[in-house]
Parts: structure tokens; C-alpha cells; sequence
């Protein structure tokens, strides 16, 4: 037969909605309530779901409408544009519900921004999309032949997945004249047919009977399926098995032990011998698919065994048809109800919904970080479901219905904790309870709230000068706990204690490691120390900034050799003149050499030191503040003139000297000195060369005492000014030395210079002069103030006579220069 055609019914439905507002959670639950026809053609429209929550289609896209469902968001999906929700994929009742009375598909529209749940339940209408079937095709049906006419035989029934009218409603057997179709109605409303003999068989006259047996829906078209039916009569057994019910009810709790007895079964036969031999079996129906294996029964004493495990999430009730047949083929039917109770053997399942991980560490209090969806496959009790986190961290957890939210509770700070493992705690209401742990590890990503830390608040250096330029002389390092480009520090410098030049001509930094360089050679002499501030500012948004000083003290190096301000030595020019009373007594002061060093510390600690002397050496020296001094008293036998060169060292290393040669006469006025040296040259041989230089050095004598004439002239009628020139002449023998001009060059212990008035009597009677000749036995052409030149380098070797022509010569130039003019010469 052709199976019949229904035509589409359309689509109701209906809308049950209602709304609980809560202000702790900001969010509203609602339930909406849809009615639809299975076998719905995708993308059919079911309801437009924000017309029917009250939101406009506009805020669907913004506020992440999403469908949330293990099952149901296979079969559906909603269109953000325009708010319908849609038939995603093809909906068979029988597949989902079986034939349960009523079919449910639930599901939650959830919306994140704000937070909003309504719960959706689709009920799946049922239509007559399947045919009545049998389970064989072909039935075969053991009739005795004295069988009396108005028995009755149970057929087969025909299974049709619809429900309702849309099931099987009726049989129909094909035309014949010894049977007819009685139809019965079971408790729980199941139609099953009857055989009815209408006359009695005679099996000689016909052994076999074949009818078709059709079964109909009431469905509209009608639908309709057959099975061709075989009674094969057979000897007398006239007496089929009898069950005590028609149908057995039984409870079993899931998990229970295998092989635990679920019922035992009985039927009776009032027939004899092998005719009341009964064998018990499972008949083959479409519905072994749920029970195949999972039970047994035993042939002969009817007992039903569990052979698996039952599971109550998988199939929580059993529909088994079992079948006594006695041993003359004649079988009677029941049918055996099995409801599997369930037990809390399901923990709960945590899933994470949404997420959101990092979060900034200034994230606001309440700032929602993830959302929780729990679920337990149990029911009842089982299914309810209490959550906590475990750990003591500043978040909370919010319920709203089967989700939670966990939100922030208190400010967060990254340089304390960078993340957290947040362990969430889901326990069902069982007996015992079953719970489940879930861990979030949630990132805090860094805000630039911290700036830049120096360990100290001020840096000191020590940096030796004559350093090279470009060198690097300090690394400065700050720290910022915070990461990335907050935490990248750029250094730089602000200013610095330097007047005459801007720091970046002495100092440069590198902006990124913090190492300074010197951008030229310091100099300990120009400046000591350097004040500089440097500023350390990370790269974040707004930047922060911290400032440190860093001092930089130069280190002095002997780089300055000693300069002897007294006796001011003049390059070139003729050694100093010291005049020593003969009449000095042993340790007498002499005079005293006075020396700086520009350098510092151990590099300006002075000695003073003889490098030349004339044996036997009549003077000592002192060596910590260069006085020098008689050594013994003179005698008449005594050199009268002796020259010294003194080095003054520092003591630096290497140490760094200078030097100043002395001549130091001996003779308590000028006129002693004359006819003394006279005496001790005139057993020496005289060079006839030496009288040209006399005249020439005659000469020379008469144009300096001219000149001085002059200047002292010059001088008195300007207003008596002191002459610029190295001596002065005038009529005072004692001309005033101003002491303060030496005290710049020393710290107060220099004496008052010596002065020395030697009066030059030109007569006729001391008629010779000595002239001396350089010595040439000493070695002084490496000293700074040696010089062979003149009378301070001079030692009596190779006197000579003076004719009386040649003084008398001298006499006369002086008388007619100054006219017995006395010669104040200070030395």
C-alpha cells in the first residue's frame, strides 16, 4: 500500500513569559513558552524571540544574544538582525522523545551585556510522518484443529512511533470465512488485535490459512502498514498459556548489581503434557534497541535478570515484551514496565562560558570576569547544585539560576599578585553529595601605576681626572615593578652644578642602560665636583618619572708639577743673589724657597731637596719647608760665594719637580767682597783674553747706571712712583719692601726678605777685580733654573790682574755718572 501524505499544519504557538528582577545580580530571568509541529524545514521561523521579550531588534548585537543548550542548539538558532529564532536542523519527536506523551526542547537565551536569562521551551507537536509497521513481515499462527468456534488468538501488534491519534488505531483482516478481527484496548490505552474463529477448522480439509492483516493510524492522511498472516492448523491443543497481568510495573534503582533479579514471571497452561510445557522469551520488537542486553530471562522459570549496568541519564524506564509459549506452539503475551529510579552517581559539570582573561589591575569592584553554566545529569536533588571558590582572593561568586558570575570584589595590584588560580567548588544536594572542581587561572594585566624607584636618593662617584672622552665612568639602574613599556625606563640628565658649559658637554648618558660618559678629560684644577640630577621616566600612558642626584667627585692625579714662587726664577736670566753675614752663627736662616702644587692630597705634599752644592757644603736645607741654613760658622779660609740649585718634588706617582739655583755669597757688606776675591785669584794664572771681556762688561756696567739714573729721574717728577724695573736707585740706603708681597705664595712662615746695601767705595786704592770662569765641572744643563751665565754660576778657578789703567777707567766713569754715588742693590 502507498503510504499516505499529510499536509503541513503550520506553526503554533504560544508565549508564557514572566520576569524576576533582582539588584544584586543586575540580570532578569523569564521563561518563554513556543509550540511547533515536528519535521519543520530549515529556516523556518518559529517566533521572533525579542519581540516576545520586549527588547528592540537594534540591542541584539550589542548585548551577545546567544543560545545556550547541549541538545536544543543543534536544532535551533536566532538571527541578531531580526530577532527570529529559526529551525536550524530537522526535528523528529520520535528520535528525541520516543513515544512519551509530551516533548520538550529547552534551551537559554542568554544575554551578556547587561546579564539576562530567559529560559525557552520548545514543545515538539507530533505529526503522522510514520507508517504502522509490523515487526514481521510474514506471521505464522499454530491453530489445533478442535478449537472451539469464538476463540480467540493475540496477534502481533503494529508499531507506529507517532502518538496520539497519529498512532495505530485500528486493524482490518483480510476476507475469509473461519476468522474474524476482534480488537482490545490496554490500561495504559494500547490497541491490540484478536484472531476469532468464527467455525471450527478441519485440518484434513485445509492445514494452512493465509490473511493480510493491515494496521491504520488516525492520522489525516490516514497511513497504513500490513503483514500477511499464516494459521497453520495443527492437533489438538486447545488450551493457550495464561499470564497472571497483562502487564507487570517494576522499579529499579540504576547502578544496581549485575545479574539481580528484576521479576519473575508465570503463566499457566490447563493443558497436559508437552502441551503445557511452557518456554518464556523476549519477543522481537523495534524497541529491543533500548533493553537488547541489558536484560536476560530465563526459558523456563520466566525469571528476568539484569545482565549491564542500568543508567538513568541514558534510559531511565524499559518497555519489554516477553512471550510464554507451551509446547504445542500455542504463546501467550505481557508486557514488563521497567522505571530505573535514579541515584546520585553524576557529579556536577563546570563549564566556562565566557571569560575574560586579563583583566586590567584598576578593573572597578563588581566587574563581571567570567561566566559559569553548572550542570548535573542526575534529577531531583541530585540535580540541584551549590557553588563556591575555595581560595581566599578578592572575588565572589553570584548565582543566577544554573550560571554564575564571578565578579571582583576589591582593588587589584599586578606588583602583588599577577594572577590568580581561582578553583571553583560545584556540590550537588545528593545522598552523599558529589562535587566537582574547576580552576581558572585569570591574568592581571599590568596598569602603569608605579614610577620608576632609584635604591637610593643620592649616587656618589669617584672619577680620576685626565680621564679618556667617550669612556664610560657610572651606570645608574631604577627599577619599575611594572612590565612591558611601563616598565621600560628612559634615562636623562636635568642639570648640573657647571656655569660655564651645559652638562651635555661634559656628561652624556645612554637613555636606555643608564651608563654615563664623559663627553671630555676632566680636570681636578677647573672643577671637583659635578651636582647632577638625573631624571629616570618609563614609556608607559601617562609616563612617571622619579629623579635622583648623582654626585661626581674628581680625582685628583699628579698632573702639576711644583711652581717655586720664591726666589721667582726667570728663564734665562741670572741665578738669585744671596747675601750670607760671615758672622752667622751655626743653623742660621738663610732664606727659604717657596713652592706650590696645584694638585691635592699626597700629590701636593712638597719636598725640598740639594741636587747641587759646593763641597764641603756649608748650608743645609730643610726638606718639609725648604729653609735653608748655616751648616757650621765660616773662617777667613772659606769660598766665599757658593751656588745651589734646590729641587722641590711632590709625591705623587711618579712624582713631578721643579728647581731654582741660588747663589749665596758670603761677606757682611759689598766692599768685603772685592779685595777678598782679589787675594784668593791672584796665584792663579791670568788668560790674556780675559781683559776684553772686562772692558766689554765696563761698558755694559756704565749703560745699566745710565739708564737707572734716567728712570729714577723719571720717576720723581711723576710723583715719586716705584720704578717697574728689577732695582732702583736712590739716595736711602734701607728702601721699604712691602711684606704682603710674599704672602701670596706662602702660608705665612716666610720670613721677611733679606736686603742686602753694599756700598761701593771707586778709589784708587783696591785696584784689582776678579772675574770668575764658569765651572764647567757641573752638571746643571737639565736643571730648570740652571744657568752658566753670570756671577751666580761663577767659581774662583783662573783669577787675573786688573792694570790700574783700566780701574782708574771705572773710577772715572762712576764719578762722572752719580758723583760718589752709592749703589743700593737688594738682593
Amino acid at each position: 500500500m502507498e503510504p499516505h501524505t499529510q499536509t503541513y499544519k503550520g506553526i503554533r504557538w504560544q508565549v508564557i513569559f514572566s520576569f524576576l528582577f533582582s539588584w544584586l545580580c543586575h540580570s532578569v530571568s523569564g521563561q518563554i513558552h513556543y509550540s511547533i509541529v515536528e519535521e519543520m524545514r530549515k529556516d523556518s521561523v518559529i517566533a521572533n524571540i525579542a519581540k516576545d521579550i520586549g527588547l528592540d531588534i537594534k540591542q541584539l548585537s550589542s548585548r551577545k544574544l546567544r543560545i545556550v543548550s547541549r541538545v536544543s542548539e543543534k536544532y535551533f538558532y536566532a538571527n541578531l538582525d531580526n530577532g527570529n529564532l529559526y529551525v536550524k536542523d530537522r526535528i523528529d519527536r520520535e528520535t528525541l522523545c520516543g513515544t512519551a506523551a509530551s516533548c520538550f526542547l529547552t534551551f537559554d537565551a542568554v544575554f551578556e551585556y547587561p546579564f539576562n536569562i530567559f529560559n525557552v521551551k520548545v514543545e515538539i507537536e507530533d505529526i503522522n510522518d510514520n507508517y504502522p509497521h509490523f515487526f514481521h513481515n510474514k506471521f505464522i499462527l499454530d491453530v489445533i484443529e478442535l478449537t472451539s468456534p469464538g476463540t480467540t488468538f493475540v496477534l502481533d501488534t503494529a508499531e507506529d512511533p507517532d502518538i496520539g491519534i497519529n498512532s495505530v488505531q485500528t486493524y482490518r483482516l483480510s476476507d475469509n470465512q473461519y476468522f474474524t478481527l476482534n480488537e482490545k484496548t490496554r490500561a495504559d490505552g494500547s490497541i491490540f488485535p484478536e484472531l476469532v474463529l468464527e467455525k471450527p477448522l478441519d485440518r484434513e480439509t485445509q492445514n494452512i490459512h493465509e490473511f493480510i492483516l493491515t494496521a491504520f493510524d488516525g492520522g489525516n492522511p490516514v497511513r497504513s502498514g500490513t503483514a500477511l498472516f499464516k494459521v497453520i492448523v495443527t492437533d489438538a491443543n486447545d488450551n493457550a498459556p495464561i499470564f497472571t497481568q497483562d502487564m507487570y510495573k517494576v522499579t529499579l534503582k540504576e547502578n544496581i548489581p549485575i545479574n539481580s533479579t528484576v521479576i519473575i514471571l508465570n503463566a499457566t497452561d490447563k493443558d497436559e503434557g508437552i502441551n503445557a510445557e511452557i518456554t518464556y522469551s523476549f519477543r522481537k520488537t523495534s524497541g529491543d534497541l533500548h533493553h537488547t542486553g541489558v536484560f536476560s530471562i530465563h526459558p523456563t522459570n520466566g525469571e528476568i535478570k539484569t545482565s549491564r549496568y542500568l543508567d538513568f541519564e541514558l534510559t531511565n524506564n524499559y518497555e519489554l515484551s516477553v512471550q510464554a509459549k507451551d509446547g504445542g506452539g500455542i504463546a501467550a503475551h505481557c508486557k514488563v514496565l521497567i522505571e530505573v529510579i535514579d541515584e546520585n552517581d553524576n557529579i556536577p559539570e563546570i563549564s566556562i562560558t565566557s571569560l575574560s582573561s586579563p583583566i586590567p589591575e584598576d578593573s572597578a569592584p563588581g566587574t563581571m570576569i567570567a561566566l559559569i553554566e553548572v550542570h548535573d545529569q542526575d534529577s531531583g536533588e541530585n540535580r540541584e547544585v551549590d557553588c563556591q571558590i575555595i581560595e581566599e582572593i578578592p572575588f565572589n561568586l553570584l548565582s543566577s539560576n544554573s550560571y554564575y558570575r564571578i565578579v571582583t570584589t576589591s582593588a587589584m595590584d599586578r606588583e602583588k599578585v599577577s594572577s590568580y588560580n581561582i578553583t571553583i567548588l560545584a556540590m550537588d544536594r545528593g545522598s552523599p553529595p558529589l562535587s566537582s572542581r574547576r580552576t581558572i587561572r585569570l591574568e592581571i594585566s599590568d596598569v602603569n601605576d608605579n614610577p620608576p624607584i632609584f635604591m637610593k636618593s643620592t649616587y656618589v662617584t669617584y672619577v680620576p681626572e685626565n680621564n679618556l672622552p667617550g669612556g664610560s665612568i657610572y651606570s645608574i639602574q631604577a627599577s619599575d615593578p611594572d612590565t612591558a613599556d611601563n616598565a621600560k625606563i628612559i634615562y636623562s640628565l636635568l642639570s648640573s652644578n657647571t656655569e660655564d658649559l651645559p652638562v651635555s658637554s661634559y656628561l652624556s648618558i645612554n637613555i636606555e642602560t643608564g651608563v654615563l660618559y664623559a663627553q671630555r678629560s676632566f680636570d681636578y684644577e677647573q672643577h671637583k665636583e659635578f651636582l647632577i640630577q638625573v631624571t629616570a621616566r618609563d614609556n608607559g600612558s601617562p609616563s612617571l618619572s622619579s629623579n635622583v642626584t648623582l654626585i661626581i667627585r674628581i680625582v685628583d692625579q699628579n698632573d702639576n708639577a711644583p711652581k717655586i714662587l720664591y726666589p721667582s726664577p726667570e728663564s734665562g736670566g741670572p741665578a738669585v743673589f744671596e747675601m750670607v753675614p760671615f758672622a752667622s752663627e751655626q743653623g742660621s736662616l738663610i732664606t727659604k724657597v717657596v713652592a706650590v702644587d696645584a694638585d691635592s692630597g699626597h700629590n701636593a705634599w712638597l719636598s725640598y731637596h740639594f741636587i747641587h752644592v759646593s763641597e764641603p757644603s756649608h748650608f743645609i736645607i730643610s726638606q718639609h719647608t725648604g729653609e735653608i741654613r748655616t751648616s757650621r760658622v765660616f773662617q777667613e779660609k772659606d769660598i766665599l760665594k757658593h751656588k745651589v740649585v734646590v729641587m722641590v718634588k711632590d709625591n705623587g706617582d711618579p712624582s713631578l719637580s721643579a728647581t731654582v739655583t741660588l747663589s749665596l755669597i758670603i761677606a757682611d757688606n759689598f766692599q768685603q767682597v772685592v779685595p777678598k776675591l782679589s787675594n784668593q785669584l791672584k796665584d792663579e794664572d791670568p788668560q790674556p783674553n780675559l781683559q776684553l771681556y772686562l772692558v766689554i762688561a765696563v761698558a755694559l756696567i756704565s749703560l745699566l747706571f745710565i739708564i737707572t739714573v734716567m728712570l729714577v729721574t723719571v720717576s720723581k717728577c711723576k710723583g715719586s712712583k716705584p720704578s717697574p724695573t728689577f732695582a732702583s736707585l736712590s739716595t736711602n740706603l734701607y728702601p721699604p719692601v712691602d711684606p704682603r708681597t710674599f704672602s701670596m705664595y706662602s702660608d705665612g712662615t716666610l720670613p721677611f726678605p733679606y736686603s742686602y746695601n753694599v756700598c761701593v767705595a771707586l778709589d784708587s786704592s783696591e785696584s784689582d777685580f776678579s772675574y770668575m770662569k764658569p765651572n764647567q765641572n757641573v752638571p746643571v744643563d737639565n736643571l730648570i733654573d740652571a744657568d752658566d751665565s753670570g756671577l751666580g754660576n761663577e767659581s774662583i778657578k783662573e783669577p787675573f790682574p786688573i792694570s790700574d789703567q783700566i780701574w782708574n777707567v771705572l773710577l772715572l766713569t762712576a764719578k762722572v755718572i752719580s758723583g760718589d754715588l752709592q749703589l743700593s742693590y737688594i738682593i
